[in-house]
């Protein structure tokens, strides 16, 4: 079954009062940035349905920089704890198939594929977690280097005691607890 990827003109309206009143309540994520300029890009993309669909599992996507080189915005899931629509999940295609009892519902690479975002790898979730307290009590699945994915493993990353901290786990496992956060340039 395939998602339709539009929403209605109601749902659009709904999405950017959200987008825009997250945007003004956390001006410290995007110092020096304006709705104005962020809502024209937009209105002029399909790339609303991505940001609804990281809404729609809890991910609160707010913006978090600007690159005035390709002069996108950087969209994340800025949620307090791993989004909860993306949690139970293990990391990729491979790791859902060798399950043979037990499989979660579907796999983080999967899901966020689907949805049109990317995986936050480890530079971006230690960025992240300079503009504020992300998972200090959930975990979130990031990208994984091929050289561990090939080796069964993926990583994960959580904010304990002021610390990021980075993990492993095999790429099969799930925890109700473990999510991921997505990025999304517009």
């Amino acid at each position: 079954m395939e998602l339709k990827k539009e929403l209605s003109p109601e749902q659009r309206q709904t999405l950017l009062k959200t987008l825009k009143d997250r945007f003004e309540k956390n001006t410290s994520r995007h110092k020096g940035l304006e709705w104005s300029k962020v809502q024209a890009k937009l209105e002029n993309t399909e790339k609303l349905w991505s940001l609804n669909a990281m809404e729609s599992t809890g991910g609160e996507p707010d913006v978090i920089g600007y690159d005035k080189v390709t002069d996108e915005y950087l969209f994340c899931d800025c949620s307090a704890e791993s989004p909860k629509g993306r949690r139970s999940f293990c990391y990729d295609r491979q790791a859902l198939e060798s399950r043979k009892e037990h499989k979660p519902q579907n796999s983080v690479m999967d899901s966020a594929t689907a949805m049109g975002i990317d995986l936050l790898n480890e530079e971006q979730y230690r960025e992240l977690q300079q503009l504020g307290t992300f998972d200090s009590k959930s975990s979130s699945w990031i990208k994984t280097p091929d050289e561990i994915r090939k080796l069964g493993g993926a990583l994960f990353c959580d904010f304990r005691y002021n610390t990021v901290f980075v993990y492993h786990n095999g790429a099969e496992s799930y925890y109700a607890i473990r999510g991921f956060r997505g990025l999304l340039k517009i």
